[in-house]
């Protein structure tokens, strides 16, 4: 098969960084549908086999495109470390809306694009991302949930541990890979509840009339099966596809050192690209 194409983008995002995206895409005069890939918490483009992944898509005949949200404490410079806390601090649920719009429309006026078809695909945060964009944005045609979360509001420190956070203005999340004490700024709260309806994902899961596929393992500690359970109750177009055993990132590891996908991972890739082919040929 032909050599992938790979051009990388800095878009200005309205923050203070902008964001990094790669493009893949086979080498033809063709206008493929675009496939734009969002990862999740404390996550970037690169991590892991998500590279792999996407290039294992793009070869089957889309344009792919993954980025760095804007403020996920990674630079343009260092796309893979979090250097820049204070950014990854002043993170919204709200801005990443608004980066995952920005790339949309970006990738979307190319003239190798089918503007017409386009999917998201979201693991873990960006699964709920992906959702809300879905509903909201016209452009978008469907979407793919890989472990993703059907809840923002309940992952918000609760109790003692929210007045502590409202008290100080701030409160660290431990990074397990980087040991890492990663800041979330009480904004992040008020960002929330000044745009509630907006990013409640069960909102706009119930009035979604456009086709989801909800991926979830049976092992995942962060992203319980149970939320991928509801997500497809309140979809109406909506697949479930179970992995047996699988964790929260089917099998992957940060680094990805092989030029195989995991096992789990490479189920999830191939089901996903069954999907949007299913979408893209009607």
């Amino acid at each position: 098969m032909e050599q992938l194409h790979h051009t990388t983008a800095v878009i200005p995002s309205g923050t203070t960084s902008p964001i990094l995206a790669d493009c893949y895409q086979n080498r033809t005069q063709e206008k493929y549908p675009l496939v734009v890939f969002c990862h999740g918490y404390k996550g970037f483009k690169d991590w892991g086999a998500w590279d792999l992944a996407m290039q294992t898509i793009a070869k089957v005949g889309f344009t792919v495109v993954k980025f760095n949200f804007s403020l996920n404490g990674t630079t343009v410079d260092n796309p893979s470390e979090f250097t820049d806390l204070d950014a990854f601090g002043r993170n919204t649920y709200t801005q990443e809306q608004l980066d995952l719009t920005t790339v949309i429309d970006y990738y979307s006026s190319q003239p190798f694009v089918d503007e017409t078809k386009i999917f998201l695909i979201g693991h873990s945060r960006g699964g709920g991302a992906v959702v809300l964009q879905t509903y909201y944005n016209d452009k978008v045609t469907g979407a793919i949930s890989w472990a993703g979360v059907a809840d923002f509001k309940k992952r918000f420190p609760q109790r003692d541990n929210f007045e502590q956070w409202k008290k100080e203005g701030v409160f660290y999340s431990l990074n397990g890979r980087t040991k890492q004490e990663m800041p979330h700024y009480f904004s992040f709260w008020e960002d929330f509840v000044a745009h509630e309806q907006q990013l409640t994902i069960q909102y706009a899961a119930q009035n979604l009339k456009k086709p989801v596929l909800i991926v979830n393992g049976t092992a995942d500690q962060a992203v319980n099966v149970k939320e991928a359970e509801l997500l497809h109750l309140w979809i109406k177009e909506s697949e479930l596809f179970i992995v047996e055993g699988a964790d929260h990132v089917f099998g992957a590891r940060h680094p990805h050192n092989q030029e195989e996908l995991p096992e789990d991972l490479a189920k999830v890739v191939d089901k996903t690209i069954d999907f949007i082919q299913q979408h893209t040929q009607l």
